[in-house]
C-alpha cells in the first residue's frame, strides 16, 4: 500500500487567518492541503469557492486536495481547476454523471476523486475505478467539522480497498480522524488521512501529524 498521507482539512482552521494556517501545516510536513467546498444545498454549511482557493495558492506548493460537498459539481469543475487545485473530488450522490465528471477532471489536467456518504454503499462506483485516482470515505455526515468517528463505516473501507486491488488509486478517509483511531482506519487500508480539529485544534501541529501516520 502507499505511505500514509495526512491532509488536514483547512474547515477547521483560522479563516482569518487562512493563509498563515495552510504555510503552519506546511511546515509542519502534512503531505496534502484538504479544502472542503460546501454550498449549503448538498450538505447544509456554507464555505469557499474558487477565489479563495486562487488566492490561497501561493501559500504552499502542497497539493490541493479539494472536496467538493455541492450539487450540481459539474458547472464548476473547471474554475476549481483554474484555481489550483490538484486533486478534485466530487461525491457520487450529488452527480447524476459521475463517469462524465470524472472524465471532465481528468480532460482538466487533474486527478480526479470520488467520496461517499456514510449511508452510501462502496459498489456505487464499481463502474468507475478505472476512472479515479482518489476514493474518499466519509466517516462523518458532511457539513460540518469536530464530528465523531461513525465505526461502521470500517467495513466499507476494507471493501473499497478490496475492489482497488492493484489499482494506483489513493483511498482517503475523511471524518472524525484522531490519533486514537488513525491506526484502525490505516489497517482497513486507508492511505490518506484528512484531519480538521485533530490537528488545527492541537498545540503542535508536527506532533499530530506524526501521530496520525499511525504506528505502522
Amino acid at each position: 500500500m502507499n505511505a500514509i498521507k495526512i491532509a488536514p482539512s483547512i474547515l477547521s482552521a483560522d479563516f482569518a487567518r487562512l493563509g498563515e494556517d495552510i504555510k503552519a501545516i506546511d511546515g509542519a510536513g502534512c503531505d496534502y492541503i484538504h479544502i472542503d467546498v460546501m454550498d449549503g444545498h448538498f450538505v447544509p454549511n456554507i464555505t469557499l469557492g474558487p477565489p479563495v482557493i486562487k488566492s490561497l495558492r501561493a501559500c504552499t506548493s502542497k497539493p490541493f486536495d479539494v472536496h467538493l460537498m455541492i450539487d450540481p459539481a459539474q458547472p464548476y469543475l473547471e474554475a476549481f481547476a483554474d484555481a489550483g487545485a490538484d486533486i478534485i473530488t466530487v461525491h457520487a450522490e450529488a452527480d447524476k454523471h459521475l463517469h462524465r465528471s470524472l472524465g471532465v477532471i481528468r480532460g482538466l489536467g487533474k486527478k480526479a476523486g470520488v467520496s461517499l456518504n456514510p449511508a452510501t454503499p462502496a459498489n456505487v462506483i464499481e463502474h468507475v475505478l478505472d476512472m479515479v485516482d482518489l476514493i474518499l470515505v466519509m466517516t462523518v455526515n458532511p457539513g460540518f467539522g469536530g464530528q465523531s468517528f461513525i465505526e461502521s463505516q470500517l467495513e466499507k473501507i476494507r471493501q473499497i480497498r478490496a475492489m482497488i486491488g492493484d489499482r494506483n488509486i489513493e483511498l482517503e478517509v475523511d471524518g472524525g480522524v484522531t490519533p486514537a483511531n488513525c491506526d484502525s482506519v490505516i489497517e482497513a487500508g486507508a492511505n490518506v488521512l484528512v484531519a480538521g480539529s485533530a490537528v488545527f485544534g492541537s498545540d503542535d501541529f508536527k506532533a499530530t501529524i506524526e501521530a496520525l501516520r499511525g504506528s505502522a
